[in-house]
């Protein structure tokens, strides 16, 4: 009886100690399984902790550090930037069949930016051929006039200009895992959004509806996504962020969450 309560007692307080690590979202070792039919999957299990070891995907940083951690239910992956820095997954050399493809990722993150005015930021960025539009299509700001900050999708360096189109519809949440999903569409460059499952009609984009200057926004051809954290503008508020994704996971069909 003696050493059932010491192995109970243990078991508690590793399980405290273990509340201090943010944990995977629930089910994620089963539902973040990668199969050969993705395009592109990582759920970071099969991967040693600590700094990036894989040939699958690269790094993109600057003032900021990508790490694989252990968590509650398998592995995810960390990622830490100091100001506006920027650390990015990156995906070369994608092809997805035909004029669409979806993507899907599950986040957390510790606190988003409330200075300085109009923040912006990108976790996901896909770029290609045949357009120069560097599309960010899970992307947010804070917004001083509401106040707050919320997600919203965004383009720059092609002829629509730098835009985030933001929505109050789309409020961030904090500390919390959130399930994300996307798709990219040439065939009318239609940007779709999901959040824990849910559609935002106020988070799209098309040819002739955005959030840019007045001409048509095309989509390239993609052949590279990053997946990470981007904040563009210097002294903010919080000085670091930290993040954590898991399950990534590109593919011709709409996965869900």
């Amino acid at each position: 009886m003696r050493k059932l309560f010491a192995a109970c007692a243990a078991a508690l307080v590793a399980g405290i100690a273990a509340g201090s690590v943010p944990s995977s979202p629930a089910g994620a070792a089963h539902r973040g399984s990668c199969t050969r039919d993705l395009l592109f999957c990582e759920d970071f299990d099969r991967l040693p902790s600590g700094g990036p070891s894989t040939l699958n995907w690269g790094v993109d940083t600057r003032n900021g550090t990508l790490t694989v951690e252990r968590a509650r239910h398998g592995k995810h992956l960390h990622i830490h930037t100091i100001d506006n820095g920027r650390a990015f997954l990156r995906v070369d050399d994608f092809t997805a069949p035909g004029t669409r493809f979806f993507g899907r990722m599950r986040l957390r993150v510790d606190a988003f930016p409330t200075a300085p005015d109009w923040a912006h930021f990108t976790l996901v960025e896909a770029t290609g051929t045949g357009s120069p539009e560097v599309v960010r299509p899970i992307g947010g700001q804070y917004a001083p006039t509401v106040p707050g900050t919320f997600w919203g999708i965004g383009a720059d360096g092609g002829p629509t200009g730098d835009w985030t189109e933001w929505r109050e519809s789309a409020p961030v949440t904090e500390d919390s895992w959130q399930c994300f999903e996307w798709s990219l569409d040439r065939a009318d460059n239609r940007i779709t959004v999901w959040i824990d499952g849910v559609a935002n009609p106020e988070l799209t984009a098309s040819t002739t509806d955005h959030g840019g200057n007045d001409v048509p926004f095309v989509l390239p051809t993609v052949d590279t996504v990053k997946i990470g954290w981007q904040l563009y503008q210097p002294n903010t508020t919080p000085t670091e962020f930290n993040l954590w994704i898991d399950d990534i996971a590109l593919s011709a069909t709409r996965l869900g969450c």
